[in-house]
């Protein structure tokens, strides 16, 4: 909960939390207003009106181990098979195991928002109340923001089969890995850059800005690893392709010198 600055001082009146002000009288806040039937939400701002609201009947600690967990065996699995081929150093490994974890998140649990963004408030599934809570970080999705569900649905749509299938071609050593990884990276890195900026935008006024959890674990850490580790293989896809194309243009240089 944000602390009040020490010139205010508030009093409660039933679902209202008034601030008032040593010189300058009332100031009005809807501290925990607004599903349709009068309970209380724990998102930011604070006055979001959010109808038909449940709140979640999971704890934190309950959804964040599904998702840890769940991630976790897509990460050890991936780890385990491409050991197996005895062909890949570890940081190609590593990477595979991030296109596996990437598929799981984009198809699966990103896939479920985009599916069931208009139904979140008020659903009890678990997924649902796994975005609930997440929403404590972002309230956008709670509220089906128009660019977060068309964010997410071209996520789910693309970038989750797509990561599957990068898993896939280079498990097979298919000759169009590299491209695969290359936009993949690219559509995560602009999708991520433009969640940020559009939020910065908006002044952060969908979080409780400074949070250790839900401002800084919740928006910034699991969104920004969507920046850093597609650069990362942007930049690792540009040099393969690139020493791919030089290969090329040896081949023929070489070939028409024969001629």
């Amino acid at each position: 909960m944000r602390l009040l600055p020490p010139t205010f001082i508030s009093t409660k009146k039933g679902n209202q939390v008034r601030l008032r002000y040593r010189s300058t009288g009332f100031i009005t806040s809807e501290m925990g207003v607004s599903s349709a039937h009068g309970g209380l939400h724990p998102y930011w701002p604070r006055d979001l009106l959010i109808p038909n609201y449940v709140a979640n009947d999971r704890s934190m600690s309950e959804i964040l181990a599904f998702l840890f967990s769940v991630s976790g065996v897509f990460l050890l699995v991936t780890w385990l098979i491409t050991g197996a081929t005895g062909r890949l150093g570890t940081w190609r490994r590593l990477a595979i195991c991030w296109f596996a974890v990437c598929g799981f998140i984009h198809g699966v649990i990103e896939g479920w928002f985009s599916l069931y963004y208009d139904i979140l408030p008020a659903d009890q599934s678990f997924l649902s109340q796994l975005w609930k809570e997440y929403s404590k970080g972002d309230s956008r999705y709670v509220i089906a923001d128009n660019f977060t569900v068309c964010m997410e649905t071209v996520t789910a749509c693309l970038w989750g089969p797509f990561s599957f299938w990068a898993v896939y071609s280079f498990l097979t050593n298919k000759p169009y890995r590299f491209i695969l990884q290359l936009i993949i990276s690219l559509g995560q890195l602009y999708g991520a850059v433009l969640y940020f900026f559009t939020e910065h935008r908006d002044g952060y006024a969908h979080s409780e800005l400074g949070h250790p959890i839900y401002f800084w674990f919740y928006f910034v850490f699991m969104n920004f690893l969507w920046i850093v580790i597609p650069l990362i293989l942007i930049v690792d896809a540009w040099r393969q392709l690139s020493a791919a194309q030089i290969h090329t243009d040896g081949i023929k240089s070489h070939k028409s010198k024969k001629k």
